[in-house]
């Protein structure tokens, strides 16, 4: 049996897609700071490119590069920033009234668990003494207990380090000969292939722009949604929480699970149970809805055409090729697949072998 041309071109590329898969699933946690500063790099290049075009000629392209990359990493540790409140906060909160709201929820759902022939039973007194033991910490005991863990898992602790480290550093770089990196990738296509991928390029780069231009909208919305529903509320620690839970929705549904409680603790330690629930489910609830049925489908999901089972599996494979960073970068990289698998398809449903 013979193959014609367009056989072996295709048996070629197959081989040569799975031979990539097997090195990306080996290299993963070693090319994963790589792959996580290229994104970040594409997405900032423009920002770059346009301080240069304003400062030109009094702004060297070395220091845009720097005052991007640092204005972003700063951007970066204020997100995080926002944490702080909500734990020096909520600890000493949980501290004193956890006991009495597992009291409280024991006796709510006990009937109800005791209709199902599940026996529920709590001592207040010793949950009392393990909340005291394990969240009465003092700043010396918490970084005692920290150093502890680092050296219990230092591997993991310096591998965390090290890309912590080497993501900015290789940004910088990218960015840098970001332009000279194009272009050299651009020269290893053959010439015969170079229309086709000129054209999956500009295709991929449309994709994602609009991608990015619609999940920081999405971003922007939901934050001042959730401050505003939750101060509306009379939460304490409305602003935190809600700018960090809209911000963090671009990481899908883990962002807003985490949202979800860091609201549902900051409400029961402020509220009576029954309020605090109707805190959260309204709010919460509003919010889910105004995401996912009018802002994602109309500013990202009709652009690049993700289905939700496929925002899924693309959460569930980037996780576990580069772990957490692989769950951020999932949909961006997800779009240039997509883009991909339609251009493949349409080739094999124009080629020979599929009309025969």
């Amino acid at each position: 049996m013979q193959f014609v041309p367009p056989q072996r071109h295709a048996f070629a590329w197959g081989v040569i897609t799975l031979v990539l898969g097997v090195v990306l699933w080996v290299l993963g946690p070693v090319l994963m700071p790589f792959v996580v500063a290229a994104v970040l790099a594409y997405a900032l290049n423009p920002v770059v490119r346009g301080l240069e075009r304003v400062g030109k000629p009094w702004i060297p392209s070395i220091v845009a590069v720097l005052l991007v990359e640092i204005g972003f990493l700063v951007m970066v540790v204020a997100v995080f920033t926002l944490l702080v409140p909500i734990v020096v906060t909520e600890l000493p909160q949980m501290r004193d009234k956890l006991p009495t709201l597992l009291e409280r929820g024991q006796t709510f759902l006990a009937p109800w668990l005791a209709s199902m022939g599940v026996q529920v039973s709590l001592d207040p007194e010793s949950l009392k003494a393990f909340v005291l033991q394990n969240l009465d910490l003092s700043m010396g005991d918490g970084v005692a207990k920290a150093l502890a863990s680092l050296r219990i898992g230092g591997s993991v602790a310096l591998a965390v380090i090290g890309n912590l480290v080497l993501i900015p550093v290789v940004l910088f770089y990218l960015l840098i000969d970001w332009r000279h990196v194009v272009r050299h990738m651009h020269s290893l296509v053959p010439m015969k292939m170079r229309p086709a991928f000129d054209s999956f390029m500009k295709e991929s780069d449309l994709v994602l722009g609009q991608y990015l231009r619609g999940q920081l909208s999405v971003m922007v919305a939901m934050a001042v949604f959730y401050s505003v529903g939750l101060w509306w509320f009379g939460l304490e620690l409305a602003l935190p929480i809600g700018v960090f839970t809209g911000l963090a929705v671009f990481v899908p549904y883990v962002g807003f699970g985490l949202g979800l409680v860091l609201a549902s603790i900051a409400a029961l330690l402020q509220f009576p149970f029954e309020q605090a629930c109707l805190v959260v489910v309204v709010v919460f609830g509003l919010g889910q809805a105004l995401e996912g049925f009018v802002l994602t489908p109309r500013l990202v999901g009709e652009r690049i055409g993700l289905h939700p089972l496929h925002v899924i599996f693309a959460l569930l494979a980037f996780g576990q090729l580069f772990g957490f960073v692989g769950v951020l970068i999932a949909l961006p990289a997800s779009a240039v697949l997509l883009v991909a698998i339609r251009r493949l398809r349409h080739r094999y449903q124009s080629s020979e072998l599929f009309r025969t």
